[in-house]
């Protein structure tokens, strides 16, 4: 999946504003601006557009799992330089400290079957006999899982309906 894409529906999924954006990245010691986490969420073909490298993602996510775990004692872990799908979603597991019967009920939410075997699989290491690589339908499914866990006061509400993004 796309950095950006990944970013904006994090954003979306827990209505993170952008100070929060920012506090998020601070929590993982870097320091980015309005501007930068601004332009990060905007769409491709919106003027003031950049990509989101997968160190500033990786950073990001590092930041989600210290705000919502607390940072871990000692020196904090480098963002990788090279993210995957697999990698995004075993850090929002960390984060949202996950367990597989919780991924697999979110996934059902999203009417996306997966076996415990198959997400298993996503959470091995690469090179293992039994990894899997994590498809972009895979994660996309999970990030629409959460939102409906998260915003289901939003959906029931009435106030907007949810379109999803075009790729």
């Amino acid at each position: 999946m796309d950095n950006n894409d990944v970013l904006r529906r994090i954003r979306y999924v827990f209505d993170f504003n952008d100070k929060k954006m920012m506090d998020i990245f601070a929590a993982a010691d870097v320091t980015v601006s309005r501007q930068q986490v601004s332009a990060w969420l905007k769409k491709e073909d919106d003027e003031g557009f950049e990509p989101c490298i997968d160190e500033m993602l990786a950073t990001f996510l590092n930041g989600l799992i210290n705000d919502k775990r607390g940072k871990r004692d000692g020196e904090q872990p480098l963002p990788e330089t090279r993210l995957t799908n697999n990698i995004v979603f075993m850090k929002l597991k960390i984060a949202l400290n996950l367990k597989s019967d919780d991924i697999l009920a979110l996934l059902d939410k999203a009417n996306f079957a997966l076996s415990n075997h198959e997400l298993s699989a996503l959470f091995r290491k690469f090179g293992h006999k039994h990894y899997r690589e994590c498809k972009d339908q895979v994660l996309r499914n999970f990030l629409n899982g959460l939102r409906i866990e998260h915003r289901k006061e939003a959906l029931t509400s009435g106030e907007f309906a949810w379109k999803p993004l075009e790729l």
